[in-house]
């Protein structure tokens, strides 16, 4: 097998690639700025400069020189490498600042000339706490600057597009920017302009970044030269928790990073999964961060007669509730269910009115033709559509929804998690003839029309799963907390550093941050009394038995999809999910 020495250590390697993502690959330790996995490599911060040579093969004996001390002669290159752009070949030595002075020595020049006019504005950076520059500077830069003349000034704080803003002075000309526009987004919006000390980013003249996919330019960033408009200046990085999750804005489903500090979910970043969206994720994913935080139904709220909504105790909801059901029969009860939901919640619903003799389920895709882009922007503004389909529920749209209400005529409509008013041609004087239960995150015209609104957690608030228009099952995990829950007794919850102290002093103590919700599957547990109620106790129980019930959702289980980053599913219809 072709081997590779690095600093005096072997290593094998099967495929042909390039020296620095071999070390990354393994575990060490290179120092670099311009080079990125998904990008083409341009070779151009010099940070990851390597001192490379090849053993010297003597063609006529068919052997290896060998020096004095019986090892093999190695001739370097007259120059140093950059290790991004140098190819892996059988035999290769690679020395770097760990073994060679001349190594150690070139980059902490390289980073002196990267410093000579950048700002030493650390303290009101963004970027501060996940900078590259700042954390490779601490570890092999110089102990001060040899400069002391004026940096040179560029412009500060413009508005490249709404969700952009660019601190040119800080730039270090990595060109990863400009390379994602070009080779990833397509829209060759960024190029550098200017010469010299003093180039930049900047788009076309009179051309704004309105990029679809603009802030993981913010991301790659390895400066804060780019920083999200949305985000600027609200956190530092130190003082909020990350915690893995899903996009749940979009039926692709994008694997996330959900950033929060006082129970409040401050950003949302891309998580890499190569299976889903490599390092990438579109803005509108990022921009969910409202809805985790805003607008928020707190507390049941019940209406009397004709009177406006007020809000009422969970007690009370659940009893009125189980009264509206003794008055009927189960032909008079239509149950909605929702592609915005997750697997465990529509599952709950389905289960709990079978048990009460329903039979029929319907839920309503939400596609907008036209909307994708055939990248990780789907047609489907759901998360879950193929999970839905999969456990039994019929699809319906909304003429075929609004005839047969007007047929049946449905005593009990309920609805899980799904704005239809908001969304579609149905209007509240179709649902005026029934007594209307809605399951919702967040206040909208649906819940507003609603006899009874049950507010339930989001995907920021509870452990749940989906299934994303390529059949991919992913799931979520809470990384905030609601009035029932406790970081410190949620064993799905991550810890952060700042939980631990737990006095009124930390950052997580702000009680109205907490909403009063729960999982909808809590509230079906809730109504049953008799003993052949379900006794789930959390979500993974609900997918156990799921996994137990339905073929598609065979071998499924939270510890899996965690492991393998989501799990790949067998669906009977077509993977992306088609108007109805």
């Amino acid at each position: 097998m072709p081997e590779i020495f690095i600093d005096n250590k072997r290593y094998e390697f099967e495929e042909p690639g390039k020296v620095l993502q071999f070390m990354l690959d393994n575990g060490l330790d290179l120092p670099f700025f311009c080079y990125h996995p998904s990008l083409s490599i341009p070779a151009n911060c010099r940070q990851c400069m390597v001192k490379a040579g090849m053993p010297v093969y003597d063609r006529e004996k068919g052997t290896f020189e060998i020096d004095e001390n019986g090892e093999r002669v190695i001739r370097f290159f007259p120059k140093l490498m950059t290790a991004c752009s140098l190819d892996l070949a059988d035999g290769m030595v690679v020395l770097t600042h760990h073994t060679d002075e001349l190594v150690k020595q070139a980059q902490a020049d390289n980073l002196e000339f990267i410093l000579i006019n950048h700002p030493l504005d650390c303290p009101i950076c963004d970027q501060a706490g996940e900078c590259p520059l700042q954390i490779l500077t601490y570890k092999y830069g110089p102990e001060g600057s040899r400069f002391e003349h004026k940096k040179v000034h560029k412009p500060k704080a413009i508005q490249l597009g709404p969700r952009v803003i660019l601190d040119a002075e800080r730039c270090i000309n990595c060109t990863r920017c400009v390379r994602f526009t070009d080779e990833i987004s397509k829209t060759h919006q960024l190029t550098i302009i200017s010469r010299g000390d003093k180039n930049y980013p900047m788009t076309a003249h009179g051309q704004i970044f309105d990029d679809p996919y603009s802030l993981n330019t913010v991301d790659i960033c390895p400066v804060g030269a780019l920083t999200s408009a949305d985000f600027r200046f609200k956190a530092r990085v130190w003082e909020m928790n990350q915690t893995p999750s899903i996009d749940i804005s979009n039926g692709k489903g994008c694997s996330t990073w959900m950033w929060t500090r006082d129970n409040l979910v401050m950003r949302v970043t891309p998580r890499f999964n190569e299976a889903v969206n490599d390092h990438w994720m579109p803005d509108a994913g990022r921009l969910a961060y409202r809805r985790f935080n805003e607008n928020r139904i707190s507390k049941p709220q019940l209406r009397l007669d004709d009177a406006e909504q007020v809000r009422t105790s969970w007690n009370n909801a659940q009893l009125t509730l189980l009264e509206e059901l003794e008055k009927i029969s189960a032909g008079d009860i239509l149950v909605i269910g929702s592609a915005h939901a997750s697997v465990e919640d529509n599952y709950a619903l389905r289960t709990f009115f079978s048990n009460k003799g329903v039979s029929e389920f319907r839920f309503l895709p939400h596609i907008i033709p036209g909307s994708g882009d055939g990248y990780l922007i789907s047609d489907d503004q759901a998360p879950n559509t193929n999970g839905v389909r999969a456990l039994g529920f019929q699809e319906t749209d909304e003429k075929t929804l609004i005839k047969l209400i007007k047929s049946t005529k449905p005593k009990m409509i309920v609805i899980l998690d799904d704005d239809l008013l908001g969304r579609t041609s149905l209007t509240p004087d179709h649902l005026s003839g029934a007594w209307t239960i809605v399951f919702g995150t967040n206040h909208d015209e649906t819940t507003r029309t609603a006899n009874l609104v049950v507010p339930v957690t989001t995907a920021a608030e509870h452990a749940a799963s989906y299934v994303n228009v390529d059949g991919r099952i992913q799931r979520t995990v809470p990384a905030k907390e609601t009035l029932y829950t406790n970081r410190r007794l949620n064993l799905e919850m991550s810890m952060g550093r700042l939980d631990h102290y737990g006095t009124k002093f930390d950052n997580w103590v702000t009680d109205a941050n907490r909403v009063d919700c729960i999982s909808a599957w809590e509230f079906f547990i809730r109504l049953e009394h008799d003993g052949d109620a379900p006794k789930w106790e959390s979500s993974r129980q609900i997918m156990e038995e799921i996994a137990g019930l339905f073929s598609t959702f065979r071998q499924v289980s939270y510890d899996r999809m965690d492991e393998e980053n989501g799990i790949q599913l067998k669906l009977e219809q077509d993977t992306e999910v088609k108007p109805a």
